[in-house]
């Protein structure tokens, strides 16, 4: 049972519970397949069981551009459990250019949010300037910017629910995130054309590898308050976050 959250935080109100027609209720610390239980919560909400949460086999975590990032397996996909954070911090009114540098933006320019939500980029600088979809881009060595197959791959995996993808107390109501399949998403909004940023704490929007037109490129996007997967197609100088997905 200490692996089981609850959405919101601290809503249950008692011990878990079996039962036995020998014995009748008995407090219980493991919950086994194919029994029932029970269990007294303060109010409305959400038991999260984390079995699913486990990392890539053999690649708990990838060391990358000075950071630890930690990986996670969905169905048959291994992901990095973090937004990409690697790169040269610029101020958000410059455009990122192909100058064999590596650039990032920072919301609202202060380099701990890159480190806490990760950085922002433009679809061509993350893609390091070519336009093959499943590209290494900015990704480690062995790894790639997704395609957009490949995000609904994942669309189709969680049966188009988003809240499995949210970090726990990210969203709310309809979009309250549950993190069933540990992706961890947050809700870092993004960089706007002007060089504002905007919708933090309220969307995210995560680049796929594949363009629509030579000025357009595929996302997905997250919303605070639905638990729905959108896919769309953006300016490719949005700053959006990056997700890497393993070869």
């Amino acid at each position: 049972i200490n692996k089981i959250q609850s959405v919101p935080p601290g809503i249950v109100a008692s011990n878990y519970f079996s039962f036995s027609p020998d014995s009748g209720y008995r407090h219980s610390d493991t919950l086994r397949p194919g029994l029932g239980y029970w269990v007294k919560t303060r109010g409305e909400g959400s038991l999260v069981l984390k079995s699913l949460d486990v990392p890539c086999p053999g690649i708990p975590r990838v060391e990358y551009g000075g950071r630890t990032y930690h990986t996670v397996q969905i169905a048959d996909q291994c992901w990095l459990r973090e937004n990409l954070d690697v790169g040269e911090q610029i101020w958000a009114g410059l455009q990122q250019e192909d100058n064999g540098t590596i650039e990032k933006y920072c919301w609202i320019d202060e380099p701990v949010n890159c480190t806490k939500f990760g950085a922002l980029y433009q679809w061509n600088e993350a893609m390091q300037y070519t336009t093959l979809p499943g590209a290494q881009g900015i990704c480690p060595p062995g790894w790639h910017i997704p395609t957009l197959g490949e995000l609904r791959a994942l669309d189709t995996t969680v049966g188009g629910d988003g809240n499995q993808l949210k970090m726990l107390r990210q969203g709310t109501g309809n979009g309250a995130g549950t993190n069933t399949t540990g992706f961890s998403a947050l809700l870092p909004g993004y960089r706007h054309l002007d060089g504002s940023f905007s919708i933090f704490g309220y969307q995210t929007y995560f680049w796929t590898s594949t363009e629509r037109t030579s000025t357009v490129a595929n996302s997905l996007y997250l919303f605070y308050n639905f638990n729905d997967i959108y896919f769309y197609y953006n300016d490719k100088n949005y700053g959006f976050s990056i997700r890497c997905l393993k070869d």
